[in-house]
């Protein structure tokens, strides 16, 4: 995994949008490689909003495309989980999650 800093997004109503990359990681599962990131905003349940998509990271130009299938969000679940269970614990600090 790691930490890229920012990325900016257009959304559906055509406008730029900046969210903080979380991470990127490869998973061996579906041979594809993912980022996960947040525009920092809070659902309904006060939880922060993260996203996550699949990317090639050898383009030139990396286009982010959606997550197909449950085996990938299972995935991405897991890490999630397994990251916020070392928080919780104070195995890791935000900030060490972050590359920082």
């Amino acid at each position: 995994m790691s930490n890229k800093g920012k990325i900016t997004l257009v959304n559906s109503d055509g406008k730029e949008v900046e969210f903080d990359v979380l991470f990127t990681f490869d998973a061996e599962e579906t041979n594809k490689s993912y980022i996960v990131y947040t525009d920092n905003s809070i659902d309904e349940k006060g939880n922060i909003r993260v996203y996550a998509s699949t990317y090639d990271k050898d383009a030139k130009t990396p286009e982010l495309k959606e997550i197909e299938t449950q085996e990938e969000w299972d995935v991405i679940s897991d890490i999630l989980n397994k990251l916020e269970t070392k928080v919780r614990n104070g195995e890791i600090t935000a900030s060490e999650e972050d590359g920082e």
